[in-house]
């Protein structure tokens, strides 16, 4: 490999890992919004995504400047057209962040009422599952990015069981049906992050092995 490439891939690699620790801290802030109730924290978590929507413009602008340049074939190759596929999954991952934001200004608006469900487990699993994608990618595992992506109808379990609670707060609360709508809303943004880290452990797999995992992995569930 060309001394030049090689560089251009290392400092690609610790740009994406950048973007990812980015917003895993944000996922972060954003579930502490929910706990919290925090309208100042969800206005800050708003007003900060330009800053990972700025990062991915200069990720994906980079990458296709190195393709360009330095025509990468086989491995360099899958790591590029990977680390473009996962940055556009951290922007959107980001963007959930900002959804799940939105909600918490909208609930912490109006009176407070009884929910019938917890989020901790929900939010939990899903930081858990976007740290260890990320973990996969700085170390290349693919056996913990199948791992990540095996977790992920547990997510989507939670967030049925929590769709089926809400439905029932409704019959019983009828009054606080904007309320409760709202944490039905912070459930799905969840469900979707899971999503997007699901991709990401996708696409490890792939800088790995050298194969799209999706068809398996169904057969594996």
């Amino acid at each position: 490999m060309p001394i030049r490439l090689q560089k251009e891939l290392q400092k690609m690699k610790k740009r994406i890992l950048s973007l990812g620790t980015m917003v895993e801290e944000r996922v972060r802030m954003a579930i502490k919004a929910v706990e919290t109730r925090d309208e100042k924290l969800a206005k800050r978590i708003i007003v900060m995504d330009q800053e990972i929507d700025e990062n991915e413009v200069e990720v994906e602008e980079e990458c296709l400047k190195i393709l360009a340049l330095h025509q990468p074939v086989a491995v360099d190759l899958r790591f590029l057209t990977a680390v473009i596929k996962i940055n556009n999954d951290l922007e959107r991952i980001g963007d959930q962040a900002v959804n799940i934001a939105d909600r918490v200004v909208s609930i912490s608006r109006r009176p407070p009422a009884t929910v019938p469900f917890d989020y901790t487990l929900m939010a939990e699993k899903t930081e858990a599952m976007l740290r260890e994608s990320l973990d996969a990618l700085v170390n290349l595992d693919a056996d913990l990015a199948y791992k990540v992506c095996l977790k992920d109808d547990e997510v989507d379990d939670m967030n049925r069981e929590i769709y089926d609670k809400v439905k029932a707060g409704i019959r019983s609360q009828p009054e606080r049906v904007g309320y409760l709508i709202n944490f039905l809303l912070v459930s799905r943004h969840l469900e979707r992050i899971a999503d997007l880290t699901t991709n990401i452990a996708e696409e490890v797999i792939y800088m790995v092995e050298g194969e799209i995992s999706r068809h398996k992995l169904k057969d594996l569930g």
